[in-house]
Formats: C-alpha cells, structure tokens, sequence
C-alpha cells in the first residue's frame, strides 16, 4: 500500500482532512489538534502555508511540510532550504526514521480508511475510457451539471492564453489575430497548423486592398500555400498563377514552406476548398474585428459561413482532380465546428481581454445554442448517460477527457471528489 500512496493523494487527504483527527498524536506522543491545515502551496516551499496547530498548551501558526516518508525531508535536503525555516508539522503517510527536528511529526497511515485508498488504487489503475467508468454513475447528475459549467469556462480560459499569445505575437492587433485563429480553424485538426503560417505569411492589409476581386485574394493565398508552384493545364489555375507572380513581388511576400494534407479525408475537406471557402469569407467579411464584436444575435454568425468556394470549384477538388458538379458550400458541420473552436473562443478572450462580462457570457450562451460535437469522446460519454444537449457540453467533457481523465487527474476533478468522500 506504501508504494500507491504518493504526495498528490496525501495533498488531498490533508487538504479535506480525510483522516481520523481523534486523539492525534506525533509519533513522540504530543497530543496535536489541528486548528488550521493551512492553504495549498502551488510555488516554491512547504505544501501547506498558514495552518495553526495545537501542542499541548501552545499556539503554532506556520508552515506544514507532507511526505510519503519521514526520511524525505532529508533527501530533500529542507533543512538546507531558507523556504522551511517556518515549518511547525511535518505530516508523513509512514515514519521510518528518526529526524532531530525542532517541530513534530505526526503519520497518517494509520489514520486513513482502507476503503479511500483502495478507490485511488481502482482509479489509478483502471485501464476503461476514463477511470471511474464503473462508479460515475453513482454521481448525482447535478454535480456533474455544474461541473460542466466550471470545465466549460476553463476550457474557454485556456482558448484565451492562446490567442493571447498570438495578440502578444502581432503587437495586440485583433484584426490580424482573428485571421489567424480563423484561418486555423478553416484548415481544421489536420491542416490547422499550416493554414495558421498561410495566414501569418499574409497580413489581413494586403488582402483587405484587394477586396474588391475573389480572384486576387484567392491568389494571394493559394499562391501562399505554394499549390501554385507546379504546372497546370486548365485555363484559371495558370491566371491565380500569374496574378500570384505579379501580387508577391508588389507585396514582398514570402512563401512559407508547409505541408497540406489529403490523406485520409474526404474530398469535401480538401485543404484546395477549403483554402477557396477561406478566400470567399474574407472577400465577404473584410473588416473581422468589427464583423465579430459587433454581432448581438448568435442567427448572425450563421450568415457568415453561408459561402461557398468560386466558380472553378464547382467541379474540381484540386487543380488537378475533376469532382462531380456541385457547389462547394461550408457544411453545417464545418461551420458549427468553425463557431465552436474559433468564433466563441474569440469572443470569450475579447471580453476577458475588456474586462467585459457581458461579452463572454454572450460567447458561453452561444456555445450552449450550437449542436454538440460528434467524436469518439463525446460518442463514449454519451454511452455513460452523460447528457450532452450542445456544443457547451461537448467542450466540457472534452476538458474533462483531455485534462483531468487522460492525465488521470481524479483528485483534482469534482466527480473524483464525489467518489472519494462518498461512503
């Protein structure tokens, strides 16, 4: 059992005092009453800062260090270390050396139920989807409906130090920002990265002067993408070619070098239409900052992704590959995929940005009208009767997945709280 247990478990058995208090004792036998645990140290120093304990007739308030075992402190060399010097409890799950410390130390093994530590040896070794498979269902569904709510707005919080990044990356321009994160979102999980250096290679000015013609943006970017750079025989991809030519040496562009993927996709996702549809919306949409922060109804968002991709496209996949004729238009999957990952995040991080509540909980509202996510995660949640009504779910559970299941994160999830403390 002294193998399983680690700081973490015992972090969150100090944390919600989940050991038996009566008649505690150091191991010298000083009756301890513990006042205060204290407040979990995230930093540098003990674990627990500003807890108050009891020694017989004295008032300790200081620091309290936690580990599996008593000799630790020496291994960790803590007496060396300025960041101890207010420590008043060392607390260990098992005493296998005598320290001459100035403060007491108390061990818990005795102290803790068999049963919590064997629901975190189920957890930690469960091999199912996610680790309390057998057992979430003995949840009342309104935690985790709360829960949900908490994991939708960290997930949204985590979007926002992203785009953050690319704010800091481009000198806080939200124009140039917008177009990145949406030029990403266009190219989606296998062509994100690349449509993001596509979009970095051509600041949202220069497509912007040539608004007023389809074919010159869609040559500023096609020709980016370098699918430009190889022989055609059709008539339009040899006129982007020499408009390409003529545009790169008027901007100075410079063509990245990246990799498009076809692999495994359906023709519609072609990274040539969707490059097309990207084309389209910015011929339509223009000026993204204003078309995005000025939206005050989530039906207007919708009319932004009602385009489809030029003439040529119509019957063509690629430069190179006929299709049969049908007008690629932005599906309502794509679309509703594009408002979950880049519009809504967008938002959000705009209001936190302004310090504007009203802006992120329009993004959250929105999030709960668009349709959930279809995936091999929300597919295994929704077997749990895990109720998934929107897109706002879906981007909960998919936080809780990534974050917390994956990592086997238990002790820091609120269901895992339920589990452990549920007799």
């Amino acid at each position: 059992m002294i193998s399983l247990v680690n700081e973490k478990l015992l972090h969150y058995i100090w944390q919600y005092q989940l050991y038996n208090k009566i008649c505690l004792e150091s191991i010298i036998g000083q009756p301890i009453q513990i006042l205060s645990h204290g407040w979990l140290n995230h930093n540098q120093g003990p674990d627990f800062l500003n807890a108050k304990i009891k020694i017989e007739d004295t008032v300790w308030v200081g620091n309290i260090e936690i580990h599996v075992n008593t000799s630790d402190w020496e291994k960790h060399k803590h007496s060396e270390d300025d960041h101890y010097k207010n420590v008043i409890l060392h607390v260990v799950w098992n005493h296998d050396k005598h320290l001459n410390l100035s403060f007491p130390t108390i061990e818990l093994k005795s102290k803790v139920t068999k049963l919590l530590i064997q629901k975190y040896k189920l957890l930690m070794e469960s091999k199912s989807f996610i680790p309390c498979q057998n057992n979430i269902k003995i949840v009342d569904h309104l935690y985790i409906e709360k829960y949900k709510e908490r994991l939708l707005v960290e997930r949204l919080q985590e979007k926002s130090i992203f785009i953050e990044s690319l704010l800091i990356e481009n000198n806080n321009n939200w124009n140039e920002t917008i177009w990145w994160i949406l030029a990403r979102s266009f190219g989606g999980k296998i062509n994100g990265q690349a449509f993001e250096t596509i979009a970095k290679s051509i600041p949202l000015g220069i497509l912007l002067q040539n608004r007023h013609s389809l074919f010159q943006i869609e040559a500023i970017i096609f020709g980016q993408s370098g699918l430009l750079n190889v022989e055609f025989i059709e008539e339009y991809p040899n006129k982007l070619k020499l408009e390409y030519a003529f545009l790169q040496k008027k901007y100075g562009l410079i063509t990245p070098r990246i990799r498009l993927n076809y692999l495994r996709m359906r023709p519609a996702n072609f990274p040539s239409i969707r490059l097309a549809q990207l084309s389209s919306f910015v011929f339509l949409q223009g000026d993204l900052f204003s078309s995005l922060f000025d939206l005050k109804e989530k039906k207007e968002i919708n009319q932004w992704f009602k385009i489809f991709a030029s003439s040529f496209w119509n019957d063509h996949y690629t430069f190179h590959q006929l299709s049969i004729n049908s007008i690629k238009k932005i599906g309502l999957d794509t679309a509703n995929n594009i408002q979950i990952n880049a519009v809504m995040p967008l938002l959000y991080c705009y209001g936190y940005y302004q310090n504007n509540e009203k802006i992120k909980m329009r993004a959250i509202e929105w999030l709960h009208q668009l349709i959930n996510e279809k995936n091999s995660i929300i597919t295994a949640f929704s077997k749990l009767n895990i109720s998934i009504k929107s897109a706002a779910d879906s981007q909960a559970l998919i936080q809780l997945y990534t974050k917390y299941c994956q990592q086997k994160k238990c002790l820091h999830c609120t269901i895992g709280n339920v589990l452990f403390t549920k007799n």
